[in-house]
């Protein structure tokens, strides 16, 4: 079945519409700007990691490592916001109801700004004792607080770009969020070592030069985004009475806070889930970590066209909801599969087949971690394509509201599964429970998600709610139900 459906009578064709033309062509272009943000984001703390360990030192990078951990804890309930944001936009942006996504946008905008300024004045004055909590080396210690601090600080202003980039791409825009992501990365590349190092009349800051510079890079990149939004007249850009929807509404908030919180916790699960690893690694000795965090970098770029793949779907099927063409998508869902198990796929084979000489370049290559961190990837590294099927399943649901479902999915296959597994197998298998109890995980997560996708009512909840909300809205601007409400 062709899931696309013919234009209304009279309306205009709209920039960035998901829910027209063939479902496998769109998400997989839509996918494609998304993978490649992420990928360069990806690049751009892998640069700044290469700077900061050759122009200071070793202690820096831990200083960096162990701030970094804690400013993604922290912020991680206002990605939860905003990524619930980005559903509510693409519901309304499918729905052809402009000023509604306006409005989600400025409540997402006003109260996360609210909520991070309250975060980095908390942050900069416990950065201290968040530090010392987390057993940061002595040496590194000072470093880490100069830099924490000052990223605390910047902290509203960076996530406030985020939340655009975010609700950008609910309104079906990967396109420009790449553009501005290369400006970032390629801003910071070049600000880093020359803050770091001092060249010129440029004052040598060492690690606060580091987070400088990608403060600098940030808000520049920030500030060319917003330009671009209001000269190409995007749909997000707030003009006029619109800015009085930067005060967050009673209504809006309390779906973004219902469904933003799971989304964060889920977060938070998936993070503490990772420490745990990463504690059980450290228990079999230096080189079995120093190959794990090797293989680690790999697994980074392994999982990203899951997580791209995920938050494509998760836009295009908040759209195909709003546009109520609810027929479509398992269309939608079946597509995200395919393009995950292509993607996923080919990078899983392509380290797989050429992991030694990359393994080499974080271990050296005469490294006995070397031969520890190919048996990693071997035994765990093809697990992603499981979690990306898991993601886009979860993805197609949590457009539909249905947030606690996910949040559920991976809270029992990140604990009593993989754990559970762990435990009961590591008289046998010693070391080897750790990476078998990555796909063991990620199997049942599937198997969780495909249950949940196909055998609960989550979508005649999201029909009735969705209806529900366009009753209200007809009634509250005179339309008759039904009718799409056009832009203001």
């Amino acid at each position: 079945m062709n899931a696309s459906t013919a234009k209304e009578p009279g309306k205009p064709p709209m920039r960035g519409n998901l829910t027209e033309g063939p479902i496998l062509r769109t998400l997989m272009l839509f996918s494609v700007p998304a993978l490649m943000s992420n990928i360069l984001q990806s690049l751009n703390g892998t640069i700044n990691s290469i700077w900061v360990g050759r122009l200071i030192g070793e202690e820096a990078l831990a200083a960096t490592a162990n701030a970094n951990i804690l400013m993604f804890l922290v912020s991680s309930a206002a990605f939860g916001f905003g990524m619930a944001g980005t559903v509510k936009i693409g519901q309304r942006y499918g729905a052809r109801d402009i000023d509604g996504a306006r409005r989600t946008f400025g409540t997402v905008v006003g109260f996360c700004g609210l909520l991070m300024t309250a975060i980095a004045v908390f942050g900069y004055f416990a950065a201290p004792y968040l530090l010392t909590a987390l057993g940061t080396p002595g040496a590194a210690y000072p470093l880490a607080l100069i830099y924490l601090r000052l990223i605390f600080v910047s902290m509203p202003f960076m996530m406030v770009s985020i939340i655009l980039t975010m609700g950008l791409r609910g309104t079906g825009d990967a396109r420009t969020p790449l553009i501005f992501m290369l400006v970032t990365v390629l801003l910071d590349a070049v600000f880093n070592p020359l803050l770091i190092a001092g060249v010129g009349p440029l004052p040598a800051l060492g690690i606060a030069g580091s987070a400088i510079a990608t403060i600098i890079a940030s808000t520049l990149s920030f500030i060319g985004m917003v330009f671009y939004v209001y000269a190409k007249d995007l749909p997000l850009r707030l003009r006029q009475a619109e800015l009085r929807y930067l005060r967050p509404a009673r209504e809006e908030l309390k779906y973004i806070i219902s469904k933003g919180l799971p989304m964060g916790a889920q977060m938070l699960v998936m993070s503490a889930s990772g420490i745990i690893v990463v504690g059980l690694v450290n228990r079999e000795g230096l080189l079995m970590t120093a190959a794990y965090g090797a293989a680690m970098q790999l697994f980074t770029y392994i999982q990203m066209p899951a997580m791209a793949v995920g938050g494509a779907v998760s836009a295009m099927a908040a759209q195909y909801i709003g546009a109520r063409k609810w027929h479509a998508l398992d269309h939608v869902t079946r597509a995200g599969v395919l393009i995950n198990f292509a993607m996923t796929g080919l990078i899983t084979l392509a380290l797989l087949a050429f992991d030694r000489p990359v393994l080499a370049l974080f271990l050296g290559g005469d490294s006995p971690a070397v031969p520890l961190a190919r048996h990693i990837q071997l035994l765990a590294g093809w697990n992603f394509i499981f979690f990306g099927v898991t993601m886009v399943y979860s993805a197609t649901m949590r457009a539909g509201g249905a947030v606690m479902v996910p949040l559920l999915i991976i809270a029992i296959s990140l604990y009593p599964v993989r754990l559970g597994f762990y435990f009961l197998t590591y008289q046998w298998l010693g070391s080897d429970a750790i990476w078998w109890s990555f796909p063991v995980s990620a199997f049942s997560a599937l198997a969780m998600a495909w249950y949940f996708y196909f055998h609960t009512p989550w979508r005649d909840r999201a029909i009735a709610e969705t209806a529900r909300e366009a009753e209200e809205q007809a009634h509250t601007d005179g339309y008759p139900a039904g009718r799409f409400k056009p832009d203001m």
